[in-house]
């Protein structure tokens, strides 16, 4: 067996190692037992909030992290179908000792995944996970299952959407001023992806008087994310021109990535809604230390938007985890991928896509602008990525054809562009990514890397 955690837990094929429910079971035992251990002490006996989004298999791999948990004495409480931010929250504000969430994120329906939380609803550090895949592989975890008459109980969360809803609901509130209390004559379409997001999203913007139409919203267990939600916007932004709206909002199947379609229909990134909400936050005095955070990953036009706003920019590795890391370092309250991924640490302890929208529709009502104006607060630079199936993940600098490509599409950019060429954290794909002056050099320099890497490593 190797490694388990990808960059954003543990994910692959359902039915298919290392996502069986054999595998899920021992995660179970294996966080079950760490629970046990870092709740000594407590008042309480331990427990795990367990919640998924609306893949077929969910329900498979719940029954069996379940019956893990359960077998080291620790009760779990499920939560049902919801946001996987939703389950941050539940964990931290119920006193659980653990969360963990069954979702694939935006990946297709046959694919599936497991999430972790820490009882603060923070994610796991690196140290965290490498001793969850230490139990997992200790074939002596299944000895110390506790005796029938001590195993966990399951308890069913009756209430969990709805404190997950008054939450988000809260942190609207909290920042809109006493004459500003509701989005009345607000008009917004939303994707939900037929995903987590399908019933919490709609009842909270509508809750909130906002003239609501929902899309995507009846999961049948393989329709989640196909052709639709974040990854795939086409549908809302057509739907947002033909109703009118003041923009449309996309999550992914798990609800903690959002992209936006502004009213004329065009599809703005993470990227470009972080820096509208961290040039708000400055103008309003509670971008706390100055300072946004987001990936090597980010459009050259980011960084060049926040200098000219005077706001300092923290680089950070891929993923959400590695985000929240530096945000911790450096004590900043906003950061987040162009992907979609937003975190804002001053209402919540991960990414969550519609607290993102509720605090980009914040700022569309403080600047009293349409957002496509707001969105010319950044010049997006233009980009290619091309994502290449690889057999293996060899290191790219000691491979000398790869490393001669990169380097000649560099030096032809200059100053004007960069390359960025990477590995999937949760698949077997390398991402080859140019930023340039011109669409067309763009295309052709990204091509020209992904042609050399698919002949090498596949």
């Amino acid at each position: 067996m190797g490694k388990l955690f990808g960059t954003d837990g543990i994910r692959g094929k359902a039915n298919e190692y290392p996502m069986t429910s054999e595998m899920a079971l021992y995660v179970g035992r294996s966080v079950a037992y760490l629970s046990k251990l870092s709740g000594k002490g407590r008042e309480n006996n331990a427990k795990i909030v367990i919640g998924k989004d609306t893949r077929i298999s969910g329900d498979m791999i719940e029954s069996a992290l379940v019956s893990g948990i359960c077998s080291m004495g620790v009760d779990v409480y499920i939560a049902g179908v919801l946001p996987t931010p939703g389950i941050a929250f539940i964990t931290s504000s119920m006193g659980a000792d653990a969360g963990i969430v069954i979702s694939a994120s935006h990946n297709p329906y046959f694919d599936n995944g497991i999430k972790i939380f820490k009882h603060n609803g923070f994610k796991p550090s690196d140290e965290m996970e490498a001793k969850i895949e230490e139990i997992v592989l200790d074939d002596k975890i299944g000895s110390m299952c506790e005796s029938v008459q001590d195993t966990g109980k399951v308890y069913i969360i009756k209430d969990a959407e709805n404190n997950y809803l008054n939450f988000l609901k809260n942190t609207f509130l909290e920042q809109t001023t006493d004459e500003v209390i509701n989005l009345k004559g607000f008009k917004i379409v939303l994707d939900c992806a037929n995903g987590a997001t399908h019933k919490v999203a709609p009842k909270l913007f509508s809750s909130l008087g906002a003239d609501v139409e929902s899309l995507f919203i009846n999961p049948d267990g393989k329709n989640i994310n196909k052709d639709c939600g974040s990854q795939h916007p086409e549908t809302l932004s057509k739907k947002v021109v033909k109703n009118g709206a003041d923009l449309g909002l996309a999550f992914d199947g798990d609800g903690d990535r959002l992209i936006v379609v502004d009213e004329n229909g065009s599809i703005a990134t993470g990227d470009q809604i972080l820096a509208v909400c961290a040039k708000h936050m400055k103008q309003k005095g509670e971008l706390k230390n100055n300072t946004l955070v987001s990936t090597v990953m980010s459009n050259i036009g980011l960084g060049r938007s926040l200098k000219e706003s005077g706001i300092d920019h923290v680089m950070s590795k891929v993923g959400d985890r590695h985000v929240m890391e530096e945000m911790i370092k450096k004590d900043a309250i906003i950061g987040g991928e162009d992907s979609g991924h937003m975190i804002f640490l001053n209402h919540h302890t991960t990414g969550d896509g519609i607290l993102a929208g509720l605090r980009l529709i914040e700022a569309i009502i403080g600047e009293a602008k349409p957002l496509s104006q707001l969105l010319k607060t950044m010049k997006v630079f233009p980009q290619k990525l091309i994502n290449v199936e690889v057999k293996e993940k060899l290191d790219i600098k000691t491979i000398p054809e790869i490393a001669k490509v990169i380097d000649s599409v560099e030096k032809k950019l200059g100053d004007k562009g960069r390359v960025l060429v990477r590995y999937s954290g949760t698949q077997p794909i390398c991402r080859v990514m140019v930023e340039g002056p011109s669409t067309d050099d763009t295309r052709g320099y990204c091509s020209q890397i992904a042609e050399v890497i698919k002949d090498i490593l596949n």
